[in-house]
């Protein structure tokens, strides 16, 4: 379980969303094992109708997991709005850092997306977990302002403030005994589907070193 979890707030239509994918992206980019969670205070359905585990859920069933080789989902009624410190404790494990989309009311560390076409004023101009602001204006706030389309220079921010700790996950490429680079969107491609087919494994799920090595033989193309 990860104790880090930082929450992308503001609010509608001033790209919470578009923000949170990039600085996924990034973190991702940069060998970091990143974990989301997006609050719906107006309440989801991800169940489509006639779906297998839509009729579990109608015949009365109070919680469905779907599961496949590759993911896993759980669909459970509750009768509270959960904490975001019980939903990682129970669900969530072996990720850096945690991002949230929503949670304004949380005591968590806050990053608030601003555009001044759709609004005059801050949301949480007075909120001391206030870390920075993606924003297209100017603040009279004492935190850092970024442009909101900054993702680099936020996440500079975020692993400064929360990661500098965390060893991020790094992958090398030898082909024919020489090193070769690897431009970030492949370093990240590479982790994720290495690391993710190598967890299921019997035994796997904790492993530090993961060397994988191919020779060419007989038979190989």
């Amino acid at each position: 379980m990860t104790d880090i979890v930082l929450s992308i707030v503001g609010r509608s239509d001033t790209g919470k969303t578009t923000l949170l994918e990039k600085l996924v992206r990034e973190l991702t980019s940069r060998g970091y094992k990143v974990g989301t969670i997006k609050h719906d205070l107006h309440g989801f359905d991800i169940d489509r109708e006639g779906k297998d585990s839509w009729r579990h859920k109608n015949a009365g069933a109070t919680m469905t997991i779907i599961s496949s080789p590759t993911k896993l989902a759980l669909i459970k009624d509750v009768a509270f709005d959960t904490e975001i410190d019980q939903i990682v404790a129970k669900y969530v494990d072996d990720v850096d850092i945690v991002i949230t989309e929503g949670y304004k009311q949380s005591k968590k560390p806050k990053i608030e997306v601003f555009r001044k076409a759709a609004y005059d004023d801050l949301l949480c101009s007075g909120d001391e977990n206030l870390v920075a602001i993606a924003t297209d204006s100017i603040h009279d706030v004492n935190v850092p302002q970024f442009n909101i389309n900054d993702a680099k220079g936020l996440t500079d921010l975020v692993e400064e403030k929360f990661l500098s700790k965390r060893v991020p996950l790094r992958i090398s490429l030898e082909v024919n005994g020489n090193p070769v680079h690897i431009k970030p969107f492949l370093h990240s491609m590479l982790i994720k589907s290495v690391t993710g087919m190598i967890r299921v494994l019997k035994g796997c799920s904790n492993s530090k070193t993961i060397t994988v090595k191919i020779e060419r033989g007989e038979g190989f193309s």
